[in-house]
């Protein structure tokens, strides 16, 4: 006698989700029709073109493992987002600081990233290969001093990797400057100054360049992005040396096409290295007993003449260009030897 009640449910059952299918899956009015029946940009079919970028010969992935063994990556200190320091720590204060023609970015950047392939790179604006472009490769001027400078695809580089202008700046032969903190100076990414031989304290004469400065056409990109060795060094890593059975190798992949005795190249750059290295150690013992840094090398808060300030900042400018006398060892050499004098006078 529950038969009949039990097949009716199941019936009522059907019907209910029969119903409420329907119901859900019935279509709306009809929308507006795209754009001249648009179906991608500029007409194409939406997907016509991912494939000169995204295919299956692996080098995108190569280039992104790289990139994550960066330091651009691990350690550029992204997290400093204000208006001043997102200016190149960031890549959204970057490519806003360089489409503003401007020191700053537009302010504090939110959910700031580190420099990455849209900072470098046109990524989907297109959508074709001319993404790979790079965004910034013109020539440009050192903000320290006004100075042109033209690295070819360095110049993205040198963007960023350039003196600030310290303040006060110290001019050859001018008055005593007040200094009022330790962090004083030409900050820390002072590479474009240093290979382009422009930008430090220039007391004394004798100032010329090595041959980095004009015979490497796309001078950081050419040595620090040659061929990688797996993610130690090279291509997107940026790196010059890497590990090899526990000693520490220079990628010379960038190198030797000028160098190509790689052994006489090793010998070249420790003698390099250490000549500016000793010279570095002379002058900065120098500045520490006469009171002008600390033992970190930054500079004491006080008044100063402006060849002790002028020493001061080229101790640091040659100290963190990080090469040693690599990038430009006659303008290094030059720039410490000349201050150390201006001390001992």
């Amino acid at each position: 006698m529950y038969k009949p009640v039990r097949f009716y449910f199941v019936l009522t059952f059907i019907a209910a989700a029969m119903f409420a299918f329907v119901s859900c899956t019935k279509e709306g009015p009809q929308g507006p029709p795209g754009k001249d029946g648009e179906d991608g940009i500029d007409g194409q079919d939406g997907t016509a073109t991912c494939t000169e970028c995204h295919d299956n010969s692996q080098v995108q992935f190569a280039k992104q493992i790289q990139w994550s063994a960066s330091v651009h990556a691990t350690g550029g200190n992204f997290e400093r987002n204000d208006a001043e320091c997102a200016a190149c720590h960031t890549s959204q204060g970057f490519l806003q600081r360089m489409a503003n023609g401007t020191h700053e970015a537009d302010g504090k950047v939110v959910n700031p990233n580190p420099p990455n392939c849209y900072t470098c790179h046109n990524i989907h604006t297109t959508y074709t290969a001319e993404d790979y472009k790079f965004t910034y490769a013109d020539p440009f001027n050192l903000w320290i001093n006004g100075q042109p400078v033209d690295f070819g695809n360095g110049n993205l580089c040198a963007n960023c990797h350039q003196p600030r202008i310290p303040d006060p700046l110290p001019v050859v032969g001018g008055e005593d400057v007040n200094i009022t903190s330790p962090y004083w100076g030409a900050h820390y990414g002072t590479q474009a100054a240093i290979l382009g031989g422009s930008g430090g304290y220039e007391v004394g004469g004798g100032y010329s360049n090595s041959l980095h400065t004009s015979a490497v056409t796309n001078a950081c990109v050419t040595c620090h992005m040659a061929d990688p060795y797996g993610v130690e060094s090279g291509g997107h890593t940026m790196k010059m040396h890497y590990s090899y059975h526990g000693q520490e190798r220079l990628n010379v992949a960038g190198c030797v096409s000028c160098h190509s005795d790689t052994d006489a190249l090793t010998d070249l750059v420790e003698t390099t290295q250490s000549e500016i290295g000793n010279l570095l150690g002379t002058l900065g013992t120098i500045l520490l007993q006469q009171g002008l840094i600390d033992s970190t090398g930054r500079a004491v808060p006080g008044t100063m003449t402006a060849d002790q300030a002028g020493a001061v900042m080229n101790y640091n400018m040659v100290r963190k260009d990080g090469s040693f006398g690599v990038h430009n060892f006659k303008y290094s050499k030059a720039l410490i030897e000349n201050s150390t004098s201006s001390l001992q006078k």
